[in-house]
């Protein structure tokens, strides 16, 4: 495995006997059925039907309007929930955490009756899909359908497919209208940058970027519902307090993002660039990125498939709420990103080092607060929740990017999930989008998130 730089951030009585034994074989029967239904054993039963979903959900979410990074976030926490809550009843490991949730609750399968637990996830994912992206276009939706029908139901009994079908449609609607009593969560795509919105003028406040000037992407979106965290774990502490002072701390975090781009290195070009994900079509979100990383994991280790759904659903969970609290913090600091910073006190001809290929445009902004860093809150809570359930010795080469020629797409190896996350969020210095101060925050309030993502009680 190659090494390559990581800067530092920071497991005669028989009778009655036998009536007791009948007794209690009786109740332990019903228990089962209950609530661990006579399905094939979760050990044997591959996870590429919830593998597959997600593949087409990176598609679907790459070109779905208004699906920016903490509004992918939010539709993987619901969509896997609930296809983690549609095989707890057959787990003999995992239990339901809906309870946690106020005002979710789950339909109960029939007692004594067979479930095929592949056709239940695929209905799950199915119908999730269809509920959260009905605005892409035709051919997304196409996918979506494709996907579905892929799913070979040929040797499942009719009636056992009929029933997993149905209540894998209850369950889906269950989670889904459940997701719909947040009403800012889910109507956030529709209008992600809203035009009432004004920013709040000052020195050092954030304000509409070189070079598109674009709108405030979601300033309300801190306000959306979480699944673990409360709302003090939604607030960072205050950054360093702006000045423009040469001698100054806040000085400092802008010049080292100026000397770390000029020039910038092949290195830290391939850094910057490999962990991006910020172009709107070009790849999928940066939120997204982890569950393609989880995604990998899950295939190496080929895990079965209640493992690779309690894998997704914990990211999940802990995706959309440290979206929701890197948000919620952004719009109450309001900090400046380093292009304003630096082009007023530093150099007027300074840009950015992201660039979007597809629209031509060097020098890009987030149209956003810079503090705390988005992609380094992401990449904290999915280490926290992959360490927890792979390790944290867990070495991986990441073949997110392989062969894409837009930007330098090589693939990159790591010791551990600990070790990309802080490569993801040194990233965002050398690509010229943050200050040291924001990714350093952000990584910490992932990994704040991840835990209370961990303390659920998710096995029986």
């Amino acid at each position: 495995m190659r090494n390559h730089y990581v800067p530092p951030f920071l497991s005669p009585f028989f009778v009655p006997f036998f009536v007791v034994f009948l007794l209690f074989f009786a109740t332990s029967c019903s228990k089962t059925n209950q609530e661990n239904s006579p399905s094939e054993s979760f050990n044997n039963i591959d996870a590429a039907v919830a593998n597959d979903w997600m593949d087409n959900f990176l598609v679907v979410e790459r070109y779905a309007p208004g699906f920016r990074p903490p509004v992918a976030a939010r539709s993987l926490g619901f969509i896997n929930l609930a296809a983690y809550e549609a095989i707890v009843p057959s787990s003999s490991i995992y239990k339901s955490v809906a309870p946690n949730f106020q005002g979710l609750t789950i339909p109960a399968r029939e007692s004594g009756k067979t479930y095929n637990d592949q056709a239940v996830v695929n209905e799950v994912y199915y119908q999730m899909m269809k509920s959260f992206f009905p605005h892409v276009l035709d051919e997304y939706k196409a996918s979506i359908e494709t996907q579905y029908k892929k799913f070979d139901a040929s040797k499942i009994n009719t009636d056992d497919l009929v029933r997993s079908k149905k209540y894998g449609q209850a369950v889906a609607k269950a989670v889904f209208d459940f997701s719909l009593t947040d009403a800012l969560g889910s109507k956030g795509y529709l209008n992600n940058q809203p035009a009432d919105y004004v920013a709040p003028t000052g020195a050092g406040k954030w304000q509409p970027s070189f070079p598109d000037y674009g709108k405030a992407l979601l300033p309300y979106w801190g306000k959306t519902r979480t699944f673990v965290i409360t709302e003090a774990e939604k607030l960072s502490p205050a950054p360093i307090a702006y000045s423009n002072n040469i001698s100054s701390s806040f000085f400092f975090q802008a010049f080292e993002v100026h000397q770390t781009t000029t020039p910038l290195s092949y290195e830290q070009q391939w850094i910057g660039e490999f962990w991006s994900d910020d172009i709107y079509q070009l790849t999928f979100e940066p939120s997204g990125r982890w569950i393609a990383i989880a995604q990998q994991v899950v295939r190496k280790e080929k895990v079965a498939l209640e493992k690779a759904i309690y894998t997704y659903a914990k990211i999940s969970i802990g995706l959309s709420d440290a979206g929701v609290a890197c948000w919620n913090s952004k719009y109450v600091y309001n900090v400046e990103r380093p292009c304003s910073y630096i082009r007023r006190e530093i150099n007027p001809d300074w840009v950015s080092k992201l660039n979007n290929p597809l629209k031509k445009v060097n020098g890009v902004t987030p149209p956003f607060p810079a503090y705390p860093s988005g992609h380094s809150t992401f990449g904290g809570v999915a280490a926290e929740v992959l360490n927890e359930i792979y390790g944290k010795s867990y070495a991986l080469t990441d073949n997110c990017h392989l062969g894409r020629t837009e930007f330098i797409g090589k693939p990159r190896s790591f010791k551990s999930f600990d070790d990309m996350a802080t490569e993801n969020a040194y990233s965002r210095i050398p690509l010229g989008v943050h200050y040291r101060m924001d990714c350093s925050e952000g990584l910490r309030m992932g990994y704040q998130v991840g835990k209370a993502v961990n303390r659920l009680s998710w096995k029986k």
